[in-house]
């Protein structure tokens, strides 16, 4: 028994003290670790190294840097806003003035050319010094001044819906009728460039005229026109002597894109400080738009009806026509019975026993 527990004793310490077996060959330490089969994430340092800022001109791109590393986010460029001072040389009121007016006409008063008129004097009442047709035209103008006081009223249009309504007629005789008022400057321009009338009624060379300037062909001194003051012992009648016109010049067809023309803006601008009123004659509203466009440069349009004749729906659509410019209502020309003013409760006597 005890031999038998001694040969266990013995095998035990052998296997004890017998060596391990050798495992497989290891890959010698100098040898590289091969990463191509398999890579592997490189270790972390303890203690990074601080990457240098970046700068980038995308802000979207930031989220693809990591966030241990500094970014520097350089601003989208924009051109810095300067604001350029206003010269103080140069008035804003002269600056418009300079865009508004052209170069070439400006307006010389004293140049006006003087010329022979012969005025058809049984179509101008308002020469007359009394009567019921000269006082119908002085209410007119009395009403005009009156809306002048509220109102800004210098330039007037008159117009109407159809041919022989009188426009002309009564476009010349309240120009005549505004001039004899305390000698007021008044301008007179036949605006119906298709069938110029005005100088018919004056007596006055046709061209050139308003169709010459808005065609840029004349300067606004070179279309009007004065009359010569008259002989000796035939003096110029009243109401003429400060009265200058602009003939409606040579009959074009193009008077439509004419009329739209910004010269006549220019027109009546350059020519309100020198008169104290500006009445034009235009073309009939319902037929052209010749009318209509020079409105627009207008204070105030009058439209002229025909008594006995103009129907209603004719004055609804020249009044419509007019939507965009100010109508100061309608004059009824040609009425059969007039309002007898002049010889109201013996007016007519009392004006003879004060001369």
């Amino acid at each position: 028994m005890s031999n038998i527990y001694e040969a266990m004793r013995r095998a035990a310490l052998e296997s004890a003290n017998r060596p391990a077996a050798d495992p497989a060959p290891a890959t010698p330490p100098s040898a590289p670790i091969p990463v191509a089969a398999e890579p592997r994430p490189a270790a972390q340092p303890a203690e990074p190294t601080p990457a240098a800022p970046i700068s980038i001109t995308d802000p979207a791109a930031a989220a693809l840097i990591h966030d241990n590393a500094p970014i520097s986010v350089a601003p989208v460029p924009v051109a810095p806003i300067i604001a350029a001072p206003i010269p103080t040389a140069i008035p804003i009121a002269t600056a418009r003035t300079a865009v508004a007016l052209d170069a070439d006409s400006a307006l010389d008063l004293p140049n006006i050319a003087q010329v022979r008129w012969a005025p058809s004097l049984h179509q101008l009442p308002a020469l007359e010094q009394r009567g019921a047709a000269v006082e119908q035209f002085r209410s007119l103008r009395s009403r005009m001044q009156e809306f002048r006081d509220l109102n800004t009223l210098k330039s007037i249009l008159v117009s109407s819906g159809l041919p022989q309504e009188g426009k002309s007629f009564v476009a010349a005789n309240l120009a005549i009728s505004f001039a004899r008022h305390k000698a007021a400057r008044v301008l007179l321009i036949d605006g119906d460039m298709r069938r110029a009338s005005l100088h018919k009624l004056l007596g006055a060379p046709p061209g050139p005229g308003l169709t010459e300037y808005l065609a840029g062909k004349a300067s606004l001194t070179e279309i009007m026109q004065r009359p010569i003051p008259g002989d000796t012992g035939h003096p110029l009648p009243a109401g003429l002597a400060s009265l200058i016109f602009i003939p409606g010049g040579n009959a074009s067809d193009k008077a439509a894109d004419l009329s739209g023309n910004r010269r006549f803006g220019h027109l009546i601008a350059e020519a309100s400080p020198h008169f104290d009123w500006i009445v034009v004659d235009s073309s009939p509203v319902n037929l052209v738009s010749d009318g209509v466009n020079l409105a627009r440069s207008c204070d105030g349009v009058l439209l002229i009806a025909r008594g006995g004749t103009t129907k209603y729906q004719v004055a609804q659509r020249a009044l419509a026509e007019l939507k965009a410019s100010k109508v100061l209502g309608f004059v009824l020309n040609a009425v059969e019975d007039p309002p007898l003013t002049g010889g109201y409760y013996g007016y007519d006597g009392y004006d003879k026993i004060e001369e």
